[in-house]
């Protein structure tokens, strides 16, 4: 199994900066993605930023210029640097991998944390 645990949530200004981190262990044979969901109270969850295992990125739009994803491959760890933040960006934030165990190579599931609060509010 793959377990994910996040850091890096609090409460902060609009217009303010958080940085989460989100770190992978267990029986990895190999990460083909690791990314950022958030959900808001009453709302679906929702992709923010996803990095592939070559390096590529996708966010939603309403992030873009604002959040940044980079990984560190060597600690399977994926990290969302998110500035300018604004009231909409308060959310339950669950880091996500694709990725392969020891023990079930070729056959990639999805793991998740358990999530970690970002509030952005005056």
């Amino acid at each position: 199994q793959v377990q994910l645990v996040e850091s890096g949530g609090g409460l902060v200004q609009p217009g303010g900066s958080l940085r989460l981190s989100c770190a992978a262990s267990g029986s990895i044979f190999s990460i083909n993605a690791m990314g950022w969901y958030r959900q808001a109270p009453e709302k679906e969850r929702e992709l923010v930023a996803v990095i592939r295992s070559g390096g590529s990125t996708n966010y939603r739009d309403s992030v873009k210029g604002r959040f940044t994803i980079s990984k560190d491959n060597a600690k399977n760890t994926v990290y969302l640097q998110m500035n300018s933040l604004k009231p909409e960006d308060t959310a339950v934030y669950y880091c996500y991998t694709n990725a392969d165990t020891v023990y079930s190579r070729g056959y990639p599931s999805n793991y998740w944390g358990q999530g970690t609060q970002v509030t952005v509010s005056s």
